[in-house]
């Protein structure tokens, strides 16, 4: 899809500016700004898509995460999003979450934050081997430090606490 250009990149930053700050009306009075045929841009989506996550608005977060797969397949973001929506909306949860991440583990093998993500659906599983595996294949792919600061403030991963301290 063809990149947004001034003014719509300064009603998406706008946007994003609100949102960061705490209001949402605001971020969303930004987005309105915008035209219709650019409310389905991957920006508006990923925009729109962080509102809802800050709503806790799981069922709406996961409508925008599956359009933004669609609009945009070569990009984790939507794929990652599906499944953090997925894991949270009443007729998901944490299989759900992985039966959608897990297939996209090899069309995006440098982003680390796919196998950690699966890491912590697993370790919440209770498959504990398979969380570590993917916790190493994310700590390989990534920054380690980071990953371990991450993980050890992740509930997700507390089964795994004392391991990951001594990495």
């Amino acid at each position: 899809m063809k990149a947004l250009e001034p003014p719509h990149t300064h009603f998406v930053a706008a946007a994003e500016g609100w949102l960061g700050l705490g209001d949402i009306c605001e971020a969303r009075a930004e987005l309105e700004r915008l035209g219709e045929p650019l409310q389905t841009h991957p920006d508006v989506l990923r925009v729109r898509w962080a509102i809802a996550a800050e709503e806790r608005d799981w069922p709406a977060a996961l409508r925008l995460a599956r359009a933004l797969v669609r609009a945009t397949p070569e990009s984790s973001f939507g794929w990652l999003h599906q499944a953090y929506a997925l894991r949270r909306v009443p007729e998901g949860g944490l299989q759900a979450a992985w039966d959608s991440l897990l297939p996209v583990l090899k069309t995006f093998p440098k982003v680390a934050i796919i196998p950690y993500n699966l890491a912590c659906y697993a370790c919440q599983m209770r498959q504990l081997d398979r969380a570590r595996e993917l916790l190493q294949r994310a700590i390989l792919i990534g920054d380690k430090d980071h990953i371990k600061q991450i993980a050890l403030e992740d509930t997700d991963l507390r089964a795994l606490w004392a391991e990951i301290r001594e990495l």
